[in-house]
């Protein structure tokens, strides 16, 4: 059965047969290779234990701190097949739960990936869940609290979900306005689990692992983007992240000269300002 993908998620069949929605395979979502992940603190006994008392989970963090990849751990370690939905502005809840489609004279259903995942007793993960639409989170609150349950009502159903289900979301308070927060009565069904970017020693030791980068040049990016950190509030939104000095360490290992990788993989991404570009090409200079 081919998909649809939408921001790299499927949402609905394009080709539909009248199996029911039930008849959709996971297998292909199961993590078999052990992602890298560096626990940071006590993240992965939380996770385990929210999981094991059938608790939802709320990761909280800036951008690129790894909230992904620790997911993707996760998913690894419990030997549950993984559903992850990039939450945006047009998100729906028909987008989440699933709706009928015409195909020649039938019209079938097909579920959406938050039903999917009930059904398959997956873990679905809601990235960045507040740039979804306000109203689109609250089809999740019976999933979140004892009930666990999905409400169905175009398709006149009422999921409960198996114990094998973990429901789990993740969003980054720093970027939270009036119209982009997570409403209390969200929050408050969710473990939260905390997430900064890893201490020096800890990103230095990432970053040569997942580039092969030597310590002198993973050093000197753990600096570079401590400076950037510095300046959030007062020029950028967001310092470096760990994601964006991997990245970095990648061109240098292809041979890019540490300016120039800096320059396209770190500042470029954090600003348009050229006096803020300058700035962050000068701390570059400084630490290589």
């Amino acid at each position: 059965m081919t998909e649809h993908f939408t921001d790299g998620n499927p949402i609905m069949a394009t080709k539909i047969s009248p199996l029911p929605a039930k008849a959709l395979q996971t297998e292909a979502r199961f993590i078999e290779t052990e992602p890298y992940y560096e626990a940071a603190g006590n993240e992965i006994a939380l996770f385990e234990a929210a999981y094991a008392s059938q608790l939802p989970v709320l990761l909280k963090g800036p951008t690129g701190c790894g909230k992904t990849r620790f997911i993707e751990h996760m998913a690894w370690r419990l030997k549950r097949p993984l559903i992850t939905v990039s939450c945006h502005d047009d998100l729906t809840a028909a987008d989440l739960v699933g709706r009928y489609l015409i195909t020649g004279n039938e019209t079938v259903w097909v579920d959406g990936p938050l039903a999917h995942a009930v059904r398959s007793g997956a873990i679905c993960y809601l990235d960045e869940v507040v740039e979804a639409r306000r109203d689109t989170t609250v089809v999740i609150h019976p999933l979140a609290d004892d009930r666990r349950m999905l409400p169905m009502e175009k398709h006149g159903e009422l999921l409960q979900a198996p114990p094998e289900f973990l429901l789990a979301m993740s969003y980054n308070p720093g970027y939270q306005s009036v119209l982009k927060e997570l409403k209390h009565s969200t929050r408050q069904r969710f473990v939260a689990i905390e997430f900064q970017y890893p201490a020096s020693a800890l990103e230095e030791k990432i970053i040569r692992t997942e580039t092969g980068a030597d310590s002198a040049t993973a050093a000197a990016l753990v600096r570079l983007a401590q400076m950037t950190r510095n300046l959030k509030g007062s020029g950028l939104d967001e310092g470096a992240s760990t994601r964006l000095l991997v990245h970095a360490a990648k061109l240098i290992a292809r041979g890019i000269t540490p300016a120039a990788a800096c320059h396209g993989a770190i500042a470029e991404a954090l600003s348009d300002d050229p006096e803020m570009l300058q700035a962050i090409d000068e701390f570059a200079s400084s630490v290589f």
